[in-house]
């Protein structure tokens, strides 16, 4: 199993996916507000890889971008939300 992270964006919106061998089975979207936020709006997994942390990496990744722009994110999505809620060291991004 070849697992891939990437990150694509432009100016006003963009995504976090999950590659497993070319076929996208996870996605975390977001939408730029302003220059200095982004707001996570949907979070999915296809049900075959629930369970395998693949939206904690998304947002890890998001954390860890967010950190490198000197942006801050807003978890408008419930699974980003309750992931915030129960990571205090992601809390500088809020």
């Amino acid at each position: 199993m070849n697992e891939i992270l990437e990150l694509e964006y432009n100016d006003k919106k963009g995504h976090f996916c999950i590659m497993v061998d070319d076929k996208i089975e996870a996605k975390m979207t977001f939408v730029f507000a302003g220059e200095h936020k982004i707001i996570i709006d949907h979070t999915e997994v296809s049900p075959e890889n629930n369970g395998k942390g693949f939206g904690k990496k998304m947002l890890v990744k998001a954390v860890e971008f967010a950190r490198e722009k000197g942006i801050s994110i807003l978890p408008l999505c419930p699974f980003a939300k309750s992931v915030f809620d129960k990571t205090p060291e992601f809390r500088d991004v809020l």
